[in-house]
């Protein structure tokens, strides 16, 4: 089974990061291809420019070799993993920037009818969504809504072909204890483990 890992925190030593190693250990251990990127340590340019944003007939051009190896592998995978921050209830701007160009028409999705219904063009029939954050939830669904839920299980997935998307979300973060955050890593290994069975 091939699967895409995918983190967006830019330090090293964030809770982001131990969630993102123990899930690549956990899909590499159990037999699983998995293409394990770091889109900060990568280097990913979030920037959107002109020549990408062609038609809904076909693929934009994507000139940036990096982003035309991520359209290709992207492709390709039978799963995906998303682990990222709640920043301002929406995933941080390298990996919304990396969504823009990677997900592109022709390449995640095509327009089939007037009316805009997307038809799904990726084979990754199923997601896992890592989110941390240190909003409570019963503020976060009083106040907010929970838009990171709406982003990924209603925006973004669904319209690229992703039907089947799980979502866990970690809080508070920062007031963790080690037992609280041991925990939530046999958690996260164990939704991994679920996404592939």
């Amino acid at each position: 089974m091939h699967v895409g890992v995918y983190l967006a925190h830019p330090r090293r030593s964030s809770f982001n990061h131990a969630l993102f190693h123990a899930v690549v250990d956990e899909l590499r251990g159990r037999g699983c291809d998995v293409r394990a990127c770091d889109l900060y340590a990568e280097g990913f340019d979030p920037a959107l420019s002109s020549g990408e944003t062609g038609t809904v007939e076909s693929a934009p051009t994507a000139e940036d070799p990096q982003v035309a190896r991520h359209r290709r592998e992207i492709a390709g995978m039978d799963a995906l993993v998303f682990i990222h921050p709640n920043w301002w209830g929406m995933p941080p701007a390298i990996l919304t920037g990396w969504l823009q160009r990677v997900l592109a028409p022709g390449v995640a999705y095509k327009l089939g009818t007037a009316d805009g219904e997307p038809a799904g063009l990726l084979t990754a029939g199923r997601a896992l969504i890592l989110n941390t954050s240190d909003t409570p939830l019963d503020r976060e669904l009083a106040e907010f809504g929970d838009p990171l839920q709406r982003i990924w299980a209603s925006c973004v997935l669904p319209y690229v072909g992703v039907d089947d998307v799980r979502r866990v979300v970690f809080r508070a973060v920062t007031d963790a204890t080690v037992e609280e955050r041991a925990s939530w890593l046999r958690q996260a290994r164990a939704e991994a483990a679920a996404l592939i069975a």
